[in-house]
Formats: C-alpha cells, sequence, structure tokens
C-alpha cells in the first residue's frame, strides 16, 4: 500500500530529492563536506550589504539584477544581453534543463557527476543517458559527439575535482552544434580556465557559474549564466513564469561588490589552492589515492579502510566530510580543503585513525 500522502501528483511521488551535505546545528565540527569557502567574504561585501539594510527594503528588488549583471559583464568581457542572474547557481541550471534541454532525444551527462542532474530530469520529464568516465575519472569529449538532446557537465567535475582542457570544450561546442552544450563551472576558479570566452563564438554555449564558492557567498544565494542572448532569453522566459524577482536587494548589493574586489579574490583563491596542494601531499602520505583536482576540495580512496567507515571515525573526533554510496566511488571521500590549521588537524587525526595498531583492529588483524 502506497503510504505517501494522497493528495500528491506524480510529480512528487517520482522525485527522488537532492541530499545536500550536513549543515549541523552546533559549531563542534570541522565542516570540510558541503565545498565552502573557509574565508569570509571581501569586507567590500559586507559594507555594500550594510548600506542596503535600510527602509528600501519594503520596496522590491531590480527583477533583472542589472547592477549585478552589470558587474559579471565588467568582469567578463561580456554584454550585459548575454547574462542571466539567479539565486545561485542551482536555480540558473533549473532554468536552464527547462527552458534549454528538454527534448525528444536524450540529455547526456556524466555517470559520475553532480547529483541534482538526474533529479532536474526527474522534475521536468527529460529522458537522460549517463556517459562513463574514463578508468581515471575523465571526461571524452568524444563520447559526447553523438546525437543528443543536450550535453551538461560541471568543469572541474564534481564531487572528482578533474578538470577538463577548454581546448576540449571548444572542440565539443562545434561537433555539437545541433543542441545546447552546458558548461557548470561552480569549481573552475580554483584551477581551471573558464569557458566564458568561448561563448561569443558559439552560439549553443551556456557557461554557469556561481558566487557561493571562489567568492564566499554560500549563504547569499547568487549565481549566473553567460551566453548567446538566444539561450539568456529562454532562461528569462522561463524564471519570469516562476519567480520574478529572483535576487533580493541585499543579493544584488553584495555580489557586486564580490566581483569588485579582484584582489581579495584572488588572495583568498590562491591560499585554498596552496592548502589544496598541501592536503594533497598530506593524505598520499598516509597511503590515500588522490585524484588531481582544479577544485576546492579532494577527491581520495584509502586501499586498506573503507571510505564509510572513515566517514564515520572521523565524524567522532569532529570533522565533517562526504561520501557517496553510488557506483565506481563509494570508496572515495571528497575532503573540503579548510584552512591550513584545520587540513594539518585532519591529516593528523588520519594519521592516528590509520595507525598500525588501530588499522589492524579495524580489518581483523592479517
Amino acid at each position: 500500500m502506497d503510504e505517501r500522502p494522497r493528495f500528491w501528483s506524480e510529480t512528487a511521488r517520482g522525485l527522488t530529492p537532492y541530499v545536500p551535505g550536513e549543515q549541523p546545528k552546533t559549531g563542534r565540527y570541522v565542516k570540510l563536506n558541503t565545498n565552502e569557502n573557509p574565508y569570509p567574504p571581501s569586507p567590500r561585501v559586507l559594507e555594500a550589504i550594510a548600506r542596503e539594510v535600510s527602509a528600501s527594503l519594503r520596496l522590491y528588488p531590480d527583477p533583472d539584477a542589472l547592477l549585478f549583471k552589470t558587474a559579471v559583464a565588467d568582469t567578463h568581457g561580456v554584454p550585459v544581453s548575454s547574462v542571466f542572474a539567479g539565486n545561485g547557481s542551482d536555480e540558473v541550471l533549473a532554468h536552464a534543463f527547462c527552458a534549454l534541454l528538454k527534448h525528444d532525444r536524450p540529455l547526456l551527462f556524466p555517470d559520475v557527476t553532480y547529483s541534482f542532474y538526474p533529479v532536474y530530469c526527474a522534475l521536468y520529464g527529460i529522458s537522460f543517458r549517463t556517459v562513463p568516465l574514463t578508468e581515471q575519472f575523465a571526461i571524452r569529449v568524444e563520447d559526447y559527439a553523438v546525437p543528443n538532446g543536450g550535453v551538461i557537465f560541471p568543469n572541474p567535475n564534481a564531487p572528482t575535482g578533474c578538470l577538463l582542457s577548454v581546448d576540449k570544450i571548444d572542440w565539443l561546442a562545434r561537433k555539437n552544434g545541433a543542441s545546447v552544450l552546458v558548461v557548470d563551472e561552480a569549481y573552475v576558479d580554483f584551477g581551471g580556465e573558464s569557458a566564458i570566452p568561448l561563448a561569443r563564438r558559439h552560439s549553443n554555449l551556456l557557461v554557469v557559474q556561481t558566487l557561493s564558492k571562489s567568492r564566499s557567498l554560500a549563504g547569499l544565494r547568487v549565481g549566473f549564466a553567460v551566453g548567446h542572448p538566444d539561450l539568456v532569453e529562454a532562461l528569462e522566459r522561463v524564471r519570469n513564469s516562476f519567480n520574478s524577482y529572483p535576487l533580493d536587494r541585499l543579493a544584488i548589493a553584495g555580489a557586486a561588490a564580490a566581483l569588485a574586489d579582484q584582489s581579495y579574490f584572488e588572495e583568498t583563491r590562491n591560499r585554498i589552492v596552496r592548502s589544496r596542494e598541501r592536503l594533497s601531499e598530506g593524505l598520499s602520505s598516509l597511503g590515500f589515492s588522490v585524484l588531481p583536482s582544479a577544485a576546492n576540495f579532494l577527491f581520495a580512496t584509502h586501499p586498506e579502510r573503507s571510505a564509510r567507515t572513515l566517514l564515520g571515525e572521523l565524524r567522532e573526533r569532529g570533522f565533517l566530510v562526504r561520501h557517496f554510496d553510488r557506483p565506481r566511488i563509494s570508496g572515495f571521500l571528497r575532503i573540503t580543503v579548510g584552512t591550513d590549521e584545520e587540513c594539518t588537524s585532519l591529516v593528523e587525526t588520519l594519521r592516528e585513525i590509520l595507525s598500525p595498531e588501530k588499522t589492524e583492529r579495524a580489518t581483523g588483524g592479517r
């Protein structure tokens, strides 16, 4: 007997919602599970938000978020007509699924990738086919050069952190001219080259970014897309049929200020990249195999200890990391790059967990 509420629609009954990383209610954990930036937003962001906290909050925000769109256009050298703004990149992606990726042929995306993609397919009734990554967890663009209803993937990929070159994206955009190619660049600022310049010459390319990661604004929820004005118009049609005021006044002001403070962005980004390399070296010294990452996280597996066991032991010691119980990657942990102090503490804790005595007890001896 179906015990779900009888008033649910068939769509709601068929959904398996995306499960975000744990957000603990206490401060006793070192949070390395949701890829948040360990450093605060630019002081200019806080100043801009403070100025906006006034009697004007009684008024609706600018529905076009023109201040923010202009900041994106200036940062990336594109016309404002090529910029779309939304509540975080997840909302931008949702509109892209509805406006650009719902066709008769299946949508293509990797078999190991951002787990929101199949959720959106179920929500909007989009057929899809997953394309296996290589044994090294790389995207092989030739596998996508087949008839399709669209192509989407993160770059760097998530949760692997592996990067695809802009030259290969350029090749795929040309080969895939009959449908839209969406490149989800949530983590590109930590080691990749953006495909946004390619959008000026490929009318079928949409590039999506967020300010949650490299700009330290996960709590503000701001994302954007850059593409041909025809693609942006389709997104606007869906947005205006769903929510005509997507960004509030504080988000518009804070996001524009974040993009304006390039020096702060460069400083914090570079600190995270250096910490990532040190963390990778520390994990490797403990026997972990670590995938090459261009993101603000590492994807690592240990040959002698299960990822699920390590997840629990780290949690007991006050560290939250992420584990995905899915084919091909169930043996991996995804670890956000924190501050140097947090990363050092994590490595030392893992060293204690993996000490010979503890390893022998966990494996039942040899």
